[in-house]
């Protein structure tokens, strides 16, 4: 990583030669190095809109940030030497190259050419050591003076080198490897970090021996001994402050009895050792300083913590550190995305609303600071209507996004797992076949923007219904509908086109009184059978304890897909609601239902069978239980056909005009309320019967 403390941008490195640029909320840049080299080290020219990038395949390069697409100005491709470490003084001409053979080579930045001055590892060594010091591991210029520089080797010898009269000053020599090295603002002092867990600090004018040895994370022996060692210490930054004691922050050192921990990031500041746990390994650390002059108190303020999958920033104003939240739409953790709705022209106020609920879910734990890389300048879309894309991701959540910019920007998030009970232990897990992992993962979505009404369907079989409000709500019970959902083949597998056609059994009537057999939460719609192991059981659990919803999307409804005698319920593969008649139709391989979501009613439950007219050629394909995600489609296409509406409303059994039976109420409902539904979610057209 690299930071320019004046711009307030950050640059940050791949393994792939990816180079990306980071600034306030919504400014983000990405670039590619054609070889594709690992990026292995970054130096900005600080205020003036230039970065150095050194890669694996010892190539250096200089990109040109000042215009609108940063392209590459000038390259530099080593043969001889493998390049191990690079530096450049702050508002200096000259960039240092240290190289896996100890010899350092120094090029102009500006014409981007070897100057020809060359620092070899013997002479800069002489004597101090009878053997090839290692590689560089270090090189940087003493804060008060430019022509003093500081070179380690990896074999533990440091040389202060006097650039004009090309020879060493001092050589510090420790019998442990060097890893990093700091200066204090002075340039008096600098501190070097060991491959035995140790910080060796050490007076430039008394090269005999450090001035101080710690063990951070050693365990101090009492008769006096020095410590056990511990894991290397990978870096070390050395910041002071006007007003108080220095920082010192580290990585790595802990102690090898500490089998099994996390990677840690150590903050030390005057006599209190903080480690800060991290979630995965520690690439790079940068410590953010208030003056980008090296020759004054730096005044830190924040670090910023390069990790293998994430990217953290850490307060070190506040008390405990805490980290601050990232302002990024894609942060490179987040759970991977299984379905994607986009919506354009959308309502003017929607957005605003959204942005509104959004904005008050702010996690706690958080810092109250502003995000502290803020460069940049967040140019405005070109389009003159406002564009929402909704996505659901494995672990059950869904974001709205603003496209109407340059950039995406996350409104608001909702996160559907808490609707159901979560697994304490392995033993408690979800009664499932159909997904061996992410139970709660998004299979498809309907949002209507004008009504703000919200239906998700999981991968678990499961259906859930959100209204908005802009109030707070705590539901004592979730409301719940189970649906039992089979396609039942015995008689015939395929309609006989030449004769009249044996009437199957619908798949499932609702009984006469739900409420009386069932708690008041929990309405059930099929017909009871207790056949095989499981039977009438969900993939899931709805929490039996009250929920608290915060402002936003708030569960209306939840339809669950129960077990039919040993089979699980198929995967729901196509979803559609029509908000002003308050219905909800789903389907899978097995059938369609359709679900009135005010009255918590199923309406219709049929089988993919009942939607073929005699006329049609149905052949039963296999299905399997685990069938994969499939991205939402139409339910069912149309046929040629004489069927008005109202027979379309009819059981092929019953001859009733709705499969509820329990009054006749509910089956004027259906007709007025059902047709009319259909029509206008395009399911249906008056001339034309339905098609599986």
């Amino acid at each position: 990583m690299a930071f320019d403390p004046v711009q307030k941008i950050l640059a940050v490195g791949t393994q792939t030669g990816a180079l990306r640029l980071f600034g306030g909320a919504g400014v983000e840049c990405y670039c590619q190095h054609e070889s594709g080299s690992a990026v292995i080290q970054l130096q900005f020219l600080v205020n003036e809109g230039a970065l150095v990038s050194a890669l694996a395949d010892d190539s250096i390069h200089l990109w040109n940030l000042r215009q609108k697409i940063p392209a590459i100005l000038h390259s530099l491709k080593f043969n001889r030497e493998r390049i191990t470490y690079c530096h450049l003084p702050f508002q200096s001409k000259w960039l240092y190259i240290g190289s896996e053979r100890g010899n350092i080579h120094i090029v102009n930045v500006e014409s981007f050419t070897l100057s020809g001055y060359v620092i070899m590892w013997n002479k800069a060594i002489e004597l101090s050591s009878k053997t090839h010091p290692g590689p560089v591991v270090h090189i940087s210029d003493n804060p008060m003076d430019e022509g003093k520089l500081l070179i380690g080797f990896e074999c533990g010898v440091v040389v202060l080198w006097d650039l004009k009269s090309k020879k060493a000053d001092f050589r510090y020599s420790y019998d442990e490897a060097i890893h990093s090295v700091a200066w204090h603002h002075e340039g008096k002092q600098f501190v070097c970090s060991h491959s035995d867990g140790t910080l060796t600090t050490w007076n430039i004018r008394a090269p005999a021996k450090p001035a101080q040895i710690i063990t951070p994370h050693g365990k101090q022996p009492k008769d006096g001994k020095k410590p056990e060692p511990c894991k290397p210490i990978l870096k070390v930054e050395y910041k002071t402050t006007r007003a108080g004691d220095p920082f010192m922050v580290l990585s790595g050192g802990l102690s090898y009895d500490t089998v099994g921990r996390r990677a840690c990031l150590t903050v030390m500041h005057g006599k209190s050792t903080a480690v800060l746990e991290m979630d995965y390994p520690i690439v790079d650390f940068l410590t953010l300083c208030e003056t980008p002059y090296p020759s004054d108190f730096q005044e830190p303020y924040a670090v910023v913590v390069l990790l293998e999958k994430d990217l953290v920033v850490i307060d070190l104003g506040q008390i405990g550190y805490p980290i601050f939240e990232s302002p990024y739409p894609l942060a490179i953790h987040e759970s991977p995305v299984t379905c994607c709705e986009y919506f354009a022209d959308c309502p003017s106020e929607l957005i605003p609303a959204l942005y509104s609920v959004g904005s008050r879910q702010k996690r706690q734990g958080y810092s109250k600071k502003e995000w502290p890389i803020s460069g940049g300048n967040w140019g405005q879309g070109s389009q003159t209507y406002p564009e929402i894309i909704i996505t659901g991701h494995a672990d059950g959540s869904i974001k709205f996004w603003d496209a109407s910019g340059l950039m995406l920007q996350v409104l608001y998030k909702l996160k559907t797992a808490k609707v159901f009970e979560r697994a304490r232990g392995k033993e408690e897990k979800p009664n499932t076949d159909i997904v061996d992992e992410d139970p709660f993962a998004i299979q498809t979505l309907f949002w209507c923007p004008e009504s703000r009404m919200l239906c998700v369907a999981g991968v678990s079989a499961h259906v859930i219904i959100y209204r908005f409000s802009k109030q707070e709500v705590t539901t004592e019970a979730v409301q719940l509908l189970e649906v039992r959902m089979q396609c039942e083949f015995s008689e015939v597998d395929s309609p006989d086109l030449g004769g009249e056609q044996t009437p199957t059994q619908p798949a499932s009537a609702a009984p006469s009184s739900p409420q009386e057999t069932e708690p008041p939460n929990q309405l059930s719609a099929g017909t009871n059978s207790t056949e095989g192991p499981r039977d009438n059981i969900p993939c899931l659990q709805v929490r039996s304890s009250p929920l608290k919803q915060s402002p936003g999307y708030q569960v209306e409804l939840v339809v669950q897909l129960v077990w039919v005698s040993g089979e699980p319920p198929q995967q729901i593969t196509s979803l559609a609601v029509n908000s002003s008649s308050g219905l909800v139709v789903f389907g899978n391989s097995n059938g369609l239902a359709v679900v009135d979501y005010e009255q918590k009613t199923l309406l219709l439950n049929l089988a993919i069978s009942e939607l073929y007219s005699p006329s049609d050629h149905y052949q039963k394909q296999p299905c399997s239980p685990r069938k994969p995600r499939q991205p939402s489609g139409g339910l069912c296409d149309s046929n040629d056909g004489s069927n008005n509406a109202e027979d379309r409303c009819k059981s092929p059994t019953s001859g009733s005009t709705s499969p509820c039976n329990s009054d006749d109420e509910r089956k004027q409902n259906f007709i007025e309320k059902g047709t009319v539904s259909f029509s206008a979610c395009g399911l249906l057209n008056s001339s034309k019967s339905l098609k599986g």
